[in-house]
């Protein structure tokens, strides 16, 4: 598969990080764009290098990069996930406004009827961003909120975050086993 990752400027930037491991141990093609917000909170959040994140990927695109393959709707990649996805990202694309190439390739998606992952990470939510998922939602794109889940008993972080990007490759269509599934009460 050939996915897109965007990484907008959202805490969260751990999500990101580990869908693309997970998606380089998958053997996918990944297209990463980062925006300049994103960049900056790899630095606050993680002990990660921007290089080492970028290494992570097949082809890195700078934020507004309007001439990247993926901004053309003639170029075939197979779905893209924004995570974690910014109010101001969620905004852009709910509204059709291209005006980054994270934004340009999500309405690809959406125009190409193609997957498009969401996962915004704030909270609360004001009734402009619940309408704004609404709104990306009813033109197709998945609403995925970073929402933890506890009934596997978490024991680390890094098993909150395999969780959310467990549900994004469930999303995308490709098998992995980086999280307990609910099995039910027996």
């Amino acid at each position: 598969m050939e996915i897109v990752v965007g990484i907008s400027g959202a805490s969260g930037v751990q999500y990101g990080i580990r869908l693309l491991q997970v998606l380089r141990e998958k053997g996918c093609i990944t297209h990463l764009v980062l925006t300049d917000s994103a960049a900056k909170i790899i630095g606050v959040e993680t002990d990660y290098k921007l290089r080492d994140v970028e290494a992570l990927a097949d082809h890195v695109y700078q934020p507004r990069d309007f001439a990247a393959p993926i901004a053309s709707g003639s170029h075939l990649f197979d779905a893209m996930a924004i995570i974690p996805c910014s109010m101001g990202t969620l905004s852009a694309v709910a509204c059709g406004s291209s005006d980054t190439l994270i934004t340009r390739a999500a309405d690809v998606c959406l125009k190409e009827r193609r997957r498009l992952i969401m996962v915004p990470r704030e909270t609360p939510l004001s009734l402009i961003q619940i309408r704004n998922m609404a709104a990306a939602a009813e033109a197709g794109a998945i609403i995925l909120p970073a929402c933890p889940a506890f009934y596997s008993r978490p024991k680390s972080l890094d098993e909150l975050v395999d969780v959310l990007v467990g549900r994004v490759l469930d999303l995308l269509g490709l098998e992995s086993d980086i999280y307990q599934r609910w099995k039910g009460q027996a």
